[in-house]
């Protein structure tokens, strides 16, 4: 659902008395990307839920892509994978084998999380779904929460946009193999190193970039802590192809929505600057397949951040700060 939608459909939902229970740490009265709820003084488990149509055709890839975007919210908290169910409906008509391979996609990327699929559900549907219920476990003192960012933080992006606009075109046959390939790439490379290493440099606030765009999920952690966001444009890292893309308008519906939301939102205390590209504000706001984990450091754990990503074979952009304000800068 857009997120405009999603919050008109949970404003009636008020926590129950029993949903504030003492050891639930994070549920519907602070929205975050998965639900955390104590079992020990050491641990606390993870809950999370995603599923979606296919995003690319070859049925393995959209299960290994299904199963890292489901286990990406367990990492936003700061979690480990412990085991997943899956969810999925699936065409009466269609083959068998073509559904075992995405089952067989799913299962050998939770494997490499570090986890077990354990079980699942499925049922008859038109449009084919497929997706995960990911437990996963964290320290109680040491969760990850959108709501942690503090003014004069530094403000990280461990993986490139672009997803969502290069699937688009692919539907529409718009794009090519190589750039198709370069973003199934990224939505199939796990947010498991990003999460080790902010764990290691005090990471303030998290989350992961999803359907609701860089912006929309910027917004979210802006509304949870109270202070605001300077983002670079600049410093933006995007896939191969992307801006092309953008350029020829191969926007997905969810761009406009997201769009929409958060200009609602936040009316003035967004702003863009005039001379940032039509097409990289449209990437702002496009929505991501298993995108990145954004994320906030201390000023004096910057470098580190780098350092450790590059020393662990990965990719990480510095993008912005924290500001003391409750707004959102795009700057050149």
């Amino acid at each position: 659902m857009a997120p405009g939608d999603l919050q008109e459909v949970l404003a009636g939902i008020k926590p129950s008395d029993h949903a504030r229970h003492p050891d639930l740490l994070v549920g519907l009265e602070r929205a975050d990307d998965a639900a955390v709820y104590r079992i020990s003084p050491d641990v606390a488990i993870v809950e999370t839920v995603d599923f979606f149509p296919p995003v690319v055709d070859d049925a393995y890839t959209w299960g290994a892509v299904a199963a890292a975007n489901a286990m990406s919210d367990v990492y936003a908290m700061g979690g480990q994978v412990m085991f997943a169910l899956a969810v999925a409906g699936f065409p009466r008509d269609m083959p068998k084998t073509i559904v075992a391979e995405v089952f067989r996609g799913g299962a050998d990327k939770v494997a490499e999380a570090g986890g077990v699929i354990a079980g699942g559900h499925t049922v008859v549907d038109n449009e084919p779904k497929y997706g995960l219920c990911v437990t996963g476990r964290v320290h109680p003192d040491r969760i990850f929460v959108k709501g942690g960012l503090r003014p004069g933080d530094r403000l990280f992006l461990s993986k490139p946009l672009g997803t969502g606009v290069i699937t688009t075109a692919g539907k529409n046959d718009k794009t090519s193999a190589d750039v198709l390939d370069g973003a199934v790439r990224s939505m199939l490379r796990l947010n498991r190193v990003a999460a080790e290493v902010a764990a290691g440099c005090d990471v303030r606030g998290a989350t992961d970039i999803t359907g609701f765009g860089l912006l929309g999920h910027a917004g979210e952690m802006v509304e949870a802590s109270g202070f605001g966001l300077r983002i670079s444009a600049s410093r933006l890292p995007l896939l191969s192809g992307a801006l092309a893309l953008a350029e020829g308008e191969n926007f997905s519906g969810g761009m406009k929505r997201n769009r929409r939301y958060v200009e609602g939102v936040f009316g003035s205390r967004l702003t863009i600057a005039v001379d940032v590209a039509p097409p990289l504000v449209g990437l702002l706001f496009e929505a991501e397949t298993s995108g990145g984990l954004l994320f906030s450091v201390g000023p004096n754990h910057a470098s580190r951040v780098s350092d450790e990503f590059a020393r662990r074979g990965e990719s990480c952009w510095e993008i912005g700060e924290v500001l003391p304000e409750r707004a959102i800068r795009v700057s050149r």
